[in-house]
């Protein structure tokens, strides 16, 4: 498996549409630290410090695949309550996600929440109603569902048995989706897999096939010889088995197996890894991947995101920051990990070098953008540029934005001569960047004020200046996208 596969997967992600229906819970998770215990019984005391929510469950599966650079469509079911209007809200910081959300009034929202001390959880606590939902309510997800389809890509059906997919919900909208000719990613949960017969893929967990074959799966030749008669049986196409420390398996009917190796470096937690697992792996296969790809890619992805506290999410730069090192850079590749950049920047000091520094989207090149980075070229020794992710592009400019996708606009920026490396990030402002950078120079354009530039006080601070270009006039990526939407006068 070449790494640069995986880069054009990523590079072919932005286009696709993903079409998510399961269960939607809210996670909760409490922080704080445990110094003593309580007088009133043999338990400890958290002393709390602070509180996060996140979108979970099926949601936390639209948020990967948004923070991936794709859009998605998520269907499902809320109860009328502050609970679901949390939920909306933390969905609603993706703006690639189009919730769907069917509001059922004799039901709570579903809510996880989990008290961390120091790092370690020591309680959940689920607020939730595991019952089928009402007829009514099932005609609605799926009349919801079907409308959606025709806009997907990929279906992925998120099941964490909290009632929405029923075996009759599940049955009709595999059977829409197949008509549809669209390929359906199953995270099951039933114990019983005949449920999802028709899959195309079904990704259990090696203790989720355990139960449903009913024997131990502790080797690659256990799991592969638990997942050949559900294949047989035509329930999925494939198999592809998620087994902790051990990686995943890829098993397909009538070829060999392939068992990949895990690719998390360290353990904080597991909250979440199977939901960013099916979303990359979707993402993979409605990219045109192999399922061995698709699956090298939710590999990477899951191996990232338990490396992080609470329900994360993983962004494409993460993807390529894991990837970057593993390719044979070109001579003249300038696309860096912060990590590598900062490496760079300590060898040009030490050769003596200043370092200029600017950001932006850069979503549609044009002479203002060349304009500016050549004067920022000319202000010092060495010019790094930062350059907005998808995912902060649609929060600053709307969910049709940007026109072209992180990677190509950093292979674009970076094939310029005058520039010297691109580093992606995904805030919202490069202030992190900059204070990890220490940039000599720092470059906007005129139509900033001294005052006004991101990370100018910290940069003067510290000996250095900024500097406002030039602007060329009359070019602005804003226009040009209006003057290419307007309609043509005959």
């Amino acid at each position: 498996m070449q790494q640069n596969e995986l880069i054009e997967i990523l590079d072919r992600v932005h286009a696709v549409r993903v079409l998510v229906l399961g269960d939607v819970m809210l996670d909760r998770f409490v922080y704080g630290s445990v110094a003593r215990v309580s007088p009133e019984a043999p338990i400890p005391v958290l002393e709390v410090t602070r509180s996060v929510d996140s979108a979970g469950g099926a949601a936390n599966v639209a948020r990967n695949v948004a923070a991936i650079g794709a859009r998605v469509t998520l269907v499902g079911v809320t109860g009328n309550d502050m609970w679901a209007a949390d939920l909306r809200e933390q969905i609603a910081t993706s703006p690639a996600i189009d919730a769907q959300l069917i509001v059922d009034f004799e039901r709570p929202t579903t809510v996880k929440t989990r008290y961390v001390a120091d790092g370690q959880q020591m309680l959940r606590a689920d607020r939730e109603l595991r019952s089928s939902l009402s007829a009514d309510v099932e005609r609605r997800i799926l009349a919801q569902f079907e409308d959606s389809l025709r806009h997907a890509d990929v279906v992925v059906l998120s099941d964490y048995a909290k009632g929405v997919l029923s075996d009759g919900v599940t049955r009709a909208a595999i059977q829409a989706a197949r008509s549809a000719n669209k390929p359906v990613i199953v995270d099951p949960k039933a114990k019983d897999l005949s449920k999802y017969t028709g899959a195309t893929i079904l990704t259990p967990n090696r203790l989720e096939l355990q139960a449903a074959c009913g024997f131990e799966c502790a080797t690659d030749e256990t799991v592969e010889n638990a997942a050949r008669p559900f294949l047989d049986r035509g329930i999925c196409a494939a198999m592809v088995v998620t087994r902790g420390k051990d990686g995943m398996s890829v098993i397909g009917k009538g070829q060999a197996a392939v068992h990949l190796r895990t690719m998390a470096r360290q353990v904080f937690d597991v909250s979440g890894a199977g939901d960013t697992a099916v979303a990359a792996m979707s993402l993979g296969i409605a990219a045109g991947a192999s399922i061995v790809s698709a699956s090298t890619l939710a590999n990477l992805a899951a191996g990232i995101v338990v490396g992080k506290l609470g329900t994360a999410v993983v962004t494409v730069s993460e993807l390529i920051e894991q990837l970057t090192p593993l390719i044979a850079r070109a001579g003249d590749s300038k696309i860096y990990t912060l990590g590598n950049v900062l490496k760079l920047v300590q060898a040009w000091r030490e050769q003596g070098a200043t370092i200029a520094f600017t950001n932006g989207c850069f979503d549609l090149l044009h002479p203002g953008h060349v304009s500016l980075l050549d004067q920022a070229k000319r202000s010092a020794d060495r010019l790094i540029v930062g350059l907005n992710a998808d995912e902060s592009i649609r929060r600053l400019k709307g969910p049709d934005r940007p026109i072209q996708n992180e990677i190509a606009r950093a292979t674009l920026i970076s094939s310029l001569k005058f520039v010297d490396a691109v580093v992606i990030f995904s805030e919202d402002t490069p202030i992190d960047l900059i204070h990890a950078l220490e940039p000599n120079v720092l470059v906007k354009g005129a139509d900033y004020t001294l005052e006004g530039v991101v990370g100018g006080d910290f940069v003067r601070s510290r000996g250095g200046r900024v500097v406002l270009a030039e602007l060329v006039e009359g070019q602005s990526t804003t226009s040009m996208v209006r003057r290419a939407m307007a309609p043509r006068v005959s």
